[in-house]
């Protein structure tokens, strides 16, 4: 995979990463609630589900791209058109106030924040759209499909630490909604901007 499609990958995945959504709600929640290390092993379970999700889509979709390259070119069209929605989605997302107090007696446990990935549909698209827009065909698919993986990985493992290690600061930050709709609309600028890339 060449760097320059490697780091739009990147920002897609940093965008879908990094905006609200169930794990970072939960991941939020369960920082303010019970400390940094307490729920490491919450972001470790996250993260090792959405590297089965990723494989999962990889392996299914992918098993079509090796048989008909042609699909390739369909994949890119239409995880592009989801990029686009998806940028509008969250540019024009409604003001939410992120509700840190009401929260479990214990963290959830490691094998639960996997197994919430299988329910998380923000997770099944990030995983879709990074399958769909920034694989390779023929040969070069499963490298490509290993990078993903290593992004995803990282970006996942930098985005959950940012939330867990500020949650705290973060809610108070979206709860104002001047900043909110500032938040969203420069993310869904960037999700946009990573559509050009892949057509490069």
């Amino acid at each position: 995979m060449e760097l320059s499609l490697f780091l739009s990958m990147l920002g897609f995945l940093w965008v879908a990463a990094i905006t609200p959504g169930p794990n970072n709600m939960l991941l939020t929640a369960s920082g303010a609630n019970f400390g940094f290390w307490r729920s490491l092993w919450l972001l470790f379970g996250i993260m090792l589900g959405m590297q089965v999700m990723l494989l999962m889509v990889a392996f299914g979709v992918g098993g079509l791209i090796l048989l008909y390259p042609s699909l390739h070119l369909f994949l890119k069209i239409a995880g592009s058109a989801y990029l686009l929605w998806l940028a509008w989605k969250i540019a024009t997302a409604a003001y939410e106030k992120l509700e840190v107090e009401e929260a479990p007696v214990a963290p959830m446990p490691f094998w639960q924040g996997g197994l919430l990935q299988l329910i998380n549909p923000k997770a099944w698209l990030m995983a879709l759209g990074a399958v769909a827009s920034f694989s390779l065909a023929g040969a070069a698919y499963g490298q490509s499909v290993i990078a993903i993986s290593i992004g995803m990985a990282l970006v996942n493992l930098i985005t959950g630490l940012l939330w867990l290690g500020f949650g705290s600061l973060i809610g108070r930050i979206l709860r104002s909604r001047r900043a909110w709709k500032i938040f969203n609309l420069s993310m869904g600028l960037l999700t946009a901007a990573c559509v050009l890339l892949i057509w490069h």
